[in-house]
């Protein structure tokens, strides 16, 4: 029983964890280029060793090793493309105009190097693994590069959710290549050849494999190719991809967050670190502001150089509340008691010299 259902599940840890730890490397903690490079160095390394290690051993635990080197190794070329490094000569956005042809080709030269990569380290894990026993390793990995391959074709022909909020700032010009429409022909024959492929995996578990390295090996891949069709589905309907990976989003992402980046004014005009507000009051504003109760207008400017310092997810919160708290401090309650009393012998407030 453990043999049936401890590949599973160790499986789609590995796919749900590998996926968020990459992206956490590379949104936020992973901010040093250099810790990137040797994250990423690191796992080559021992994901090569270890295929070899494991290459002639046909033990449970070396199955288990396999894969996860495999996952490594992937992991290793994840950061380098999601980091900007391994993209293409064209790491710019698509032009509006671009169709057929001439999308094709825009899109191919600004992830060649990454599609380049891809095959060259899979022609390693071939000639580490080429003759013995152990072939998880490989079936793994052609695996992943065979489901890449039809997301990434899916996404350039047009599906209706494209998830392309997981991607990191480095690679966002890619999101112009992301065709959001209808789902195309090739979406049902991609889905539905994957979907075949693993009824015929799930089959070789029950009926040829033998050993519990074999049971333990076929599910592993099977497991992995099952997610990867999942993943397909989260193209077409609205399913929280992006919950199953929100503790790996950089922090500070939120609606919110990206509201205030995209309107910076907003952070200037709500920094503590304003200049201090002039308040004066002419007799013109007097009766209105008595008829209207108390009321203050208040303007702040702050610097340009300042505003993207006050950017997280309870910025707006943050940031008002202590305007609030210095503006009681410069404020006391009883000098706004004695300008409610002698209000109508005040001006009406202006603020830098223009009337409320």
């Amino acid at each position: 029983m453990v043999s049936y259902l401890g590949p599973p599940i160790f499986a789609a840890f590995v796919w749900w964890f590998s996926t968020g730890a990459v992206l956490l490397l590379v949104g936020s903690v992973g901010r040093s280029e250099l810790l990137r490079a040797v994250c990423a160095g690191g796992m080559v390394t021992i994901a090569l060793c270890g295929l070899s290690v494991t290459a002639n051993d046909t033990s449970v635990g070396a199955a288990y090793m396999a894969f996860s080197c495999i996952i490594f190794l992937w992991g290793a070329q994840e950061i380098a493309f999601l980091s900007g490094w391994l993209t293409g000569p064209r790491a710019e956005p698509c032009p509006p105009d671009a169709k057929g042809f001439a999308r094709f080709s825009y899109a191919l030269q600004a992830i060649i190097y990454h599609e380049i990569c891809l095959l060259a380290c899979g022609a390693v894990v071939v000639w580490v693994t080429l003759g013995a026993e152990n072939e998880v390793g490989r079936w793994t990995y052609l695996a992943l590069w065979v489901l890449r391959q039809s997301a990434k074709i899916n996404l350039f022909l047009g599906v209706p959710v494209t998830n392309d909020e997981l991607m990191p700032d480095a690679v966002q010009f890619l999101k112009t290549y992301f065709a959001r429409k209808p789902v195309s022909a090739f979406f049902p024959i991609s889905v539905t050849a994957a979907t075949a492929v693993l009824v015929v995996m799930i089959q070789r578990i029950v009926e040829v494999a033998d050993t519990p390295f074999e049971v333990v090996g076929l599910t592993l891949v099977s497991t992995l190719f099952a997610l990867g069709v999942v993943e397909h589905w989260f193209m077409l309907l609205p399913l929280p991809a992006i919950t199953l990976w929100s503790w790996g989003i950089r922090p500070g992402f939120s609606p919110e967050s990206i509201i205030m980046e995209q309107n910076p004014s907003t952070i200037a005009a709500a920094s503590v670190h304003a200049a201090p507000t002039q308040i004066s009051e002419t007799p013109a504003g007097a009766e209105a502001r008595t008829a209207a109760g108390p009321q203050l207008v208040v303007v702040p400017t702050a610097r340009n150089d300042e505003a993207p310092k006050a950017r997280s997810s309870c910025a707006r919160q943050r940031l008002e509340d202590q305007f609030r708290q210095t503006f009681l401090e410069q404020h006391p309650r009883s000098g706004l008691a004695s300008a409610r009393v002698g209000i109508a012998a005040e001006p009406a407030a202006t603020i830098n010299g223009r009337t409320s």
